[in-house]
């Protein structure tokens, strides 16, 4: 295929997410659980300040703090900055004050989202009150922001729900990638049903270096440049694998299957993709493997253009034929 040193890189926004899950403790569920009544409590050190929220151990003994004080919903600003712009998933849609707020009763600061029409509003010794969501659920969120004026909000009542052990958090970061040049002709290759691997012309010793699929920006072994495409069959050995036995959130593929390096006919470096079409029980190290390609109207810029690997139905490759490439 032509290459184009001068094409522009592709680029494209990517997000990356995940449920974060803990178990919280004993300690800490009663903090979750009181949040989820509309209540507010920290715990007593053997100094005899009140933490808020709770520490699970002391900070001068080291511990493990077990005396639950309750504290109150309104409290005064200590300090705080100004949100002009707020971001995707914060508290409030409209600018507001992120603030450490010291609760009545409590001898250590809280940091929260206070609503004030400008900065103007608040300032430190500002006094102010928890609002709450309408359906509590045991986390931190349950407090929506803090309200300025000192009148608390009522307290909710005592339910029958099994107390808070487990908090699961989303989590997530959305970046702008912009692929180097090996990667972008990779994707573009892929796009039109083409495996592409790349090496450098010559090695240190002057004979051609490792064919590396994916392409890389250089070599690892060397840090000389990739500057050889080579476009590669859609033929290899499976190295090693893994069964999958376990399911998790957005598997599409019903357990067992299996997770296999493939080492494609004239690579030096195998690459992970799934093996199907044949029992999890039966795949094995130097079976011969065919890619099995999407329709042709589904492919785009990903390896994913490729569905699965299948068996060839050829005898398995020799072990020495692909012991160095593990």
């Amino acid at each position: 295929m032509q290459i184009d040193a001068h094409e522009p890189p592709l680029s494209a926004p990517l997000k990356l997410s995940f449920d974060y899950t803990r178990s919280v403790g004993p300690l800490l569920s009663q903090f979750f659980t009181a949040l989820r009544e509309r209540r507010i409590v920290g715990v007593r050190g053997s100094d005899g300040l009140v933490y808020v929220p709770p520490a699970e151990f002391d900070p001068v003994t080291y511990e493990r703090l077990t005396e639950i004080v309750p504290v109150a919903g309104v409290g005064t600003v200590l300090s705080w900055t100004w949100q002009q712009t707020p971001l995707e998933g914060q508290p409030l849609d409209r600018p507001f004050a992120w603030a450490l707020i010291k609760l009545d009763g409590a001898d250590t600061p809280l940091l929260h989202a206070v609503d004030a029409d400008s900065k103007d509003a608040i300032s430190s010794g500002t006094r102010v009150h928890a609002h709450w969501v309408d359906e509590p659920v045991g986390a931190i969120t349950d407090i929506a922001y803090f309200s300025l004026g000192e009148e608390a909000e009522p307290e909710g009542e005592a339910d029958d729900r099994d107390p808070v052990t487990v908090q699961v958090t989303p989590s997530s970061i959305e970046i702008q990638h912009t692929a180097s040049f090996p990667e972008s002709t990779f994707l573009r290759a892929l796009e039109e049903g083409k495996l592409l691997g790349a090496r450098s012309k010559k090695d240190r010793n002057g004979a051609p270096g490792k064919v590396y699929f994916p392409p890389k920006e250089a070599d690892p072994a060397t840090g000389l440049e990739l500057d050889e495409f080579i476009e590669l069959p859609d033929k290899g050995t499976v190295t090693t694998f893994a069964v999958i036995n376990i399911p998790f959130a957005g598997q599409r593929i019903k357990p067992p299957y299996v997770a296999a390096y493939v080492l494609l006919d004239g690579a030096d470096i195998p690459f992970l993709h799934l093996v199907t079409e044949i029992e999890a029980a039966e795949v094995r190290m130097g079976m011969r493997v065919e890619a099995v390609w999407r329709p042709r109207e589904e492919w785009g810029l990903g390896i994913d253009n490729i569905d699965h690997f299948r068996p060839t139905g050829e005898p398995d490759a020799e072990y020495d034929s692909y012991k160095h490439h593990l």
